[in-house]
């Protein structure tokens, strides 16, 4: 059996994609969470083979779950689900050792295809998302390095949301320090000047909702 966990806030969205992966006789879902920290200790609880993660998880993201389960279980494949599709998102995730990524709305048409790939220790990319792929690494710009880490990502996002950096070390699992140089390396990176300049970059990246 292929052990498979499911992460999304959303429980009618669990169950959509437990009644899609149903089909598949040798496929076992052994465990779901409503949020990335759950997410985080079900894999380590579980051990999955997949692990199917939405993107706008609360408290972790999907990229900062996806980078957490992956340093404690390598071997877990991850699929980021999410209705998000831009550029920064892709990059962030390839950087977290992400090997699928799927859109929300493409879920009954790829989601097999999707983890049969992974399954098999392969990627999966829609060609929609393989093209933007291509095209970001082929245009790469001066503004490249501009681009936030995962890590740096996840700090922006929960300040964004509102979190000081003590509850962000809380939930992230570092030192208040170590948030604080993730914070000066994005303000740095975004020529930020205040948070709110991190929250409209939050916003405009879909990191939170507006």
């Amino acid at each position: 059996m292929t052990r498979i966990l499911i992460a999304d806030d959303h429980e009618i969205v669990r169950q959509g994609v437990k009644a899609i992966l149903s089909r598949r006789e040798r496929w076992e879902v052994v465990g779901e969470a409503a949020d990335g920290r759950d997410a985080v200790e079900q894999a380590r609880l579980t051990e999955p083979e997949i692990a199917i993660l939405d993107y706008a998880l609360p408290f972790i993201n999907g990229v900062e779950a996806a980078r957490q389960i992956r340093l404690h279980s390598p071997k877990t494949e991850v699929l980021i689900f999410t209705q998000h599709d831009n550029e920064a998102l892709l990059r962030n995730i390839l950087e977290a050792g992400v090997r699928g990524y799927l859109l929300k709305s493409d879920a009954t048409q790829y989601l097999i295809q999707a983890v049969e790939a992974l399954e098999h220790r392969q990627p999966f990319f829609t060609k929609t998302v393989s093209d933007m792929l291509v095209s970001s690494y082929l245009a790469k710009s001066d503004a490249a390095p501009s681009i936030l880490t995962s890590r740096e990502t996840a700090v922006v996002k929960l300040i964004a949301e509102g979190h000081s950096n003590k509850e962000t070390a809380a939930v992230l699992g570092l030192s208040e320090k170590t948030i604080e140089s993730h914070r000066a390396a994005a303000m740095r990176k975004l020529d930020a000047k205040s948070t709110a300049a991190l929250v409209r970059y939050a916003i405009r990246n879909r990191l939170i909702e507006a």
